[in-house]
């Protein structure tokens, strides 16, 4: 996967390390804070997911020298048993930085990680139209409940599509209390 050449070569995509954690809170908190669908606990998840060891990639997007954007990938179970499977989020931009090609050199960097370390594939609740240009559809296969099927998408890196229910990690209950 390419990543566009638009994206400012000042970019640096690389892991989180451990002195970015309350930037990564900052910059998530930041871009959910007017998106309605949101109930704003984003970096609550994060957090949750991390202090559980259920944070199996983090990587920062950073410009300048300043943390500008976050992407998260932690297991999820499915009924049907496949194994090896991500929920992929949150993504997060700075709302200031956003629609300049950062999310997207975030999803494309941590797809590419993902399928590297041997992932068979990641789901994900978020806008259909911007995850489809990377690949994810609605599957009529995997179901996540209590959210409508339009909002829930996967991506199938290897192996035969699984069939069920998807149960992403307890943090994402996570609110901050």
């Amino acid at each position: 996967m390419m990543i566009s050449p638009n994206i400012d070569p000042a970019l640096t995509i690389r892991p989180e390390a451990p002195a970015d954690r309350a930037a990564i809170s900052e910059v998530t908190a930041a871009a959910f804070a007017t998106l309605e669908i949101s109930e704003h606990t984003e970096q609550f998840v994060i957090d949750a997911l991390r202090a559980a060891g259920a944070l199996s990639l983090s990587l920062v997007a950073e410009m300048d020298g300043r943390l500008v954007g976050h992407i998260a990938f932690s297991p999820v179970e499915i009924s049907d048993g496949t194994a090896d499977w991500y929920g992929l989020g949150p993504v997060s931009v700075l709302p200031e930085l956003q629609r300049r090609g950062i999310g997207k050199a975030l999803m494309y960097a941590g797809l590419r990680r993902m399928r590297s370390l041997g992932a068979r594939g990641c789901c994900l609740v978020g806008h259909p139209a911007y995850y489809r240009k990377f690949g994810f559809e609605n599957l009529d296969t995997l179901r996540f409940e209590g959210v409508p099927p339009e909002v829930f998408m996967a991506l199938c890196f290897d192996g035969p599509l699984p069939a069920g229910t998807v149960t992403f990690h307890a943090a994402f209950t996570a609110t901050g209390d």
